[in-house]
């Protein structure tokens, strides 16, 4: 087997909507620089995702310099974003953690609620000092996260993949596969590892930096969810209930906190050191 390398990047710089990938970034102590740091919010500053609105699948957010970024979906006409004066904050939730983040510009509010049909604002985290605290049970004090679901990272390997892709092919829905692995949306994809290894590990280094692994990643309806129609299907969480179950959990991935910063690259070495 090869030496397990890095094989992709990828940014999320608007929650939910479609990845960029890139052959470097930075870690900060919350994630990859620009990652996940735009939200769509219900008036109420409830999250919105995927999960209520597969039809973000569909929307492309391309990062700019200084952070803005530039929307397109199929058929719209693209929207440049800026980056909002932080003039004035929100509260917004994500999954029971309640923070500030800064309302953007008007038309992009309106670009994207004419997109999915809803009234919804865009917002953006522009200040560490208001990133969400991890869930302390995997966290060291002051540890914290962007608006991503839990952790600053997520890890899968294309290993597991190949192997879930095969489950899936023995399975009721293998029409459904081979699926792509945007449709887990990981920030860092390895390669030249054995199916499932991840699941042994606890501390790791790619690169320069080094990561505890926190926890594996429990799946939702997003990971069914067509990234190229927004269509649904039973796939993969058909196959995860029976090969990739822990506890009340379907998972596939891991859960990443970085213990230094850095910039990673791919090519990177993937080292296994827990």
């Amino acid at each position: 087997m090869p030496n397990p390398t890095l094989r992709s990047i990828h940014i999320h710089p608007l929650k939910s909507v479609q990845g960029h990938a890139t052959a470097e970034a930075v870690v900060e102590p919350w994630g990859l620089t620009g990652d996940r740091r735009w939200m769509v919010v219900e008036p109420d500053g409830r999250c919105v995702t995927q999960r209520q609105q597969p039809r973000l699948a569909l929307v492309t957010a391309e990062p700019l310099p200084g952070g803005g970024l530039r929307l397109t979906a199929p058929g719209r006409e693209p929207l440049t974003v800026p980056v909002p004066a932080a003039s004035r904050t929100l509260p917004v939730e994500v999954w029971r953690d309640k923070v500030g983040a800064v309302p953007a510009e008007e038309p992009a509010s309106a670009w994207l609620s004419e997109w999915l049909d809803t009234a919804i604002r865009l917002v953006h985290m522009d200040d560490p000092a208001r990133l969400r605290p991890i869930d302390p049970g995997y966290a060291q004090p002051g540890e914290t996260v962007s608006f991503a679901d839990g952790f600053p990272l997520l890890l899968a390997a294309l290993s597991s993949l190949d192997a879930l892709n095969s489950l899936i092919e023995q399975g009721d829905h293998a029409d459904e596969g081979p699926l792509p692995m945007n449709r887990f949306r990981p920030n860092v994809v390895v390669d030249g590892t054995a199916p499932w290894a991840e699941d042994e590990w606890s501390r790791i280094a790619i690169g320069e930096v080094t990561f505890r692994v926190a926890k594996p990643c429990g799946r939702c309806v997003v990971t069914t969810t067509d990234q190229r129609t927004a269509e649904r299907g039973k796939e993969p969480l058909r196959t995860l209930a029976r090969h990739r179950r822990f506890g009340d959990q379907l998972v596939f991935g891991q859960n990443l906190i970085p213990e230094n910063t850095g910039t990673i690259r791919v090519g990177d070495p993937l080292k296994i050191l827990e």
